[in-house]
This record gives structure tokens, C-alpha cells and sequence, in this order.
């Protein structure tokens, strides 16, 4: 067995493989491994660092207060629901006066209906129509007036409620106004009959202007941003009214061409006239609560 071994050629054993060249190994140090420099002499780290630049909190600016609206003030929502509801309430045990709207507004039959009688039912739908129709008037009247005169918007948005009370008071003072003088002027120049067809009229009207507006003002209230638009369409809603009424009081008292001079007389004196002066004491009740 020594022999065999010693006795192996050299040129069977595996030729060397040559080992590859390791890479150099790679040390990371500390930039500043002998310590942070120091200040040169004369120098304060303070000053030193104030080199470098610092972040700055942004100054901004105030934000300003926003403005109250209709639909966020509890007042005026509170009488805006009251009066819807005072209606839904009484619909229950007035509906048949809600039903003959058209029939009150345009009908000029003299002949009087022996079952015919203005219940206490009627008389309450009637009283709750024409709360809503002024309080949805108040509403419309605010947004108007705001759009008509934008310096007063921070005034009519610090007393939202306050504004709205008293513009939809200024309006049933003048439809109560209004009745009166229509009552006055069939006292004087016509019979029973043809004056309470006359006032049935208005009434009627001014009830389902009430109810006309309701989607107007509920517009309103969500988007704002369409003031003039939805004010054009209350606007045209409130002439339409009143022309249906004019046209039935010129059904019942015209009668030849002399009575259109009075006619147009009244138009003058009692429908365009009060109307003016109610849109100027409007205004000037704003003046007086701007101060």
C-alpha cells in the first residue's frame, strides 16, 4: 500500500486551481469622526447655526366670520314649519275650500247655493293659507332685499329672524289693509253679491300664492347662489295673482264703456299706487334698522 502510493505519477494528481482575488474590504467612518468642528475664535454656535437655513411657520391670514344663512337660523325655520304645519292641520277639515281655488277665483255666478255657508273649518284653512302666503312673502322679501341692496347683507344676516318677522308682518297688515278697502269700495259701489264674490277672489288668490311659493322659498333656503332667478319666478307668481284677481273684479263691475274709466281709476289708486308705497316702506323700514 506505501509502495502504490509512492508510485503515483505526478501528472495524475489534479492540477491547482488558482484562488480568485479577493475584493478589497470597504470602511464607512463618521464624517466628523474627531468630533463636531468648533467655532472659530469670535464665533457663537448661535452664530454658527443661524447659517443654516430655518423653516418658517406660514403667517396666513384672519379667517373671516361667515354669514349666517335662512336655513341655519332656528327662528325663522321654526316659523317657516309652523306655518307649513298650520296648513296641514287644518286641510283635514277645510280640503273643499282648497278644492274650489279655481271656482273662488274666476266663477262671478251671482246666484247664491242655500248649502253654501262659510264654516269655522273654512275660516281656519282660510287664516292658515294666509299665514303662510305672508310668511312665505317675509322670506322672499329678505332674500330680495339682500340681493337689491348688498351692503346691508351683513345687517340682515346678524338678525336673520327679526327681518323675516317683520316683513312677513308688513304683509299681512297689508293684505288686512286690503281687504278693508275692497270691503269699503263694494260697500260704496256695488251690492252684497258682487262683494263677496269680489273678496272671495282675493282671498282665494293670496291663498294659493302661499302655496306657489312654498317651492320658491324652499329653493331659496338650499341654494341661495340662485337668488335672482327663483325672486323672478315669486315675482311673476305674485303678478299673476293679482291679475286673476283684477281680471275678476272687471268681470263684475264693468258694464259699459263709462265704467272703465272708474275701472282704471281704481287699478291706479288701489292696486299699483299701495303697491309702491309698500315696496318704498320697505326699503325705508331697512334704512331704519341698518341704524
Amino acid at each position: 500500500m506505501p509502495d502504490s502510493i509512492a508510485n503515483i505519477s505526478p501528472t495524475t494528481q489534479p492540477a491547482a486551481v488558482p484562488d480568485s482575488t479577493p475584493a478589497a474590504p470597504v470602511y464607512y467612518a463618521p464624517q466628523y469622526s474627531d468630533g463636531f468642528p468648533q467655532p472659530e475664535p469670535g464665533d457663537s454656535v448661535i452664530k454658527s447655526l443661524d447659517s443654516y437655513p430655518v423653516m418658517q411657520a406660514p403667517s396666513g391670514v384672519s379667517p373671516a366670520q361667515p354669514l349666517h344663512s335662512v336655513l341655519g337660523d332656528t327662528g325663522t325655520m321654526s316659523l317657516i314649519m309652523l306655518g307649513v304645519f298650520f296648513v296641514v292641520i287644518s286641510y283635514r277639515t277645510g280640503y273643499k275650500y282648497v278644492q274650489a281655488f279655481f271656482h273662488n277665483m274666476f266663477s262671478t255666478r251671482r246666484r247664491e247655493n242655500l248649502f253654501e255657508d262659510h264654516t269655522v273649518n273654512e275660516t281656519q284653512i282660510l287664516t292658515a293659507l294666509v299665514l303662510n302666503t305672508c310668511i312665505m312673502e317675509g322670506v322672499a322679501v329678505f332674500y330680495g332685499v339682500g340681493a337689491a341692496m348688498p351692503n346691508l347683507l351683513d345687517h340682515l344676516h346678524s338678525a336673520i329672524f327679526m327681518h323675516i318677522g317683520i316683513y312677513a308682518g308688513s304683509a299681512l297688515l297689508f293684505y288686512l289693509i286690503q281687504l278693508l278697502v275692497y270691503n269699503l269700495l263694494g260697500y260704496i259701489f256695488a251690492d252684497q253679491v258682487a262683494t263677496r264674490l269680489w273678496t272671495d277672489g282675493f282671498k282665494a288668490s293670496q291663498s294659493l300664492l302661499g302655496i306657489l311659493l312654498f317651492p320658491v322659498v324652499a329653493a331659496l333656503l338650499v341654494w341661495p347662489q340662485e337668488c335672482k332667478s327663483l325672486l323672478t319666478i315669486a315675482i311673476i307668481l305674485y303678478i299673476l295673482a293679482r291679475i286673476a284677481f283684477i281680471c275678476k273684479g272687471f268681470r263684475i263691475f264693468y258694464s259699459n264703456l263709462p265704467s272703465l274709466v272708474y275701472f282704471i281709476l281704481y287699478l291706479c289708486s288701489v292696486e299699483i299706487v299701495p303697491l309702491v308705497k309698500m315696496c318704498a316702506g320697505t326699503v325705508s323700514l331697512c334704512t331704519i334698522l341698518e341704524v
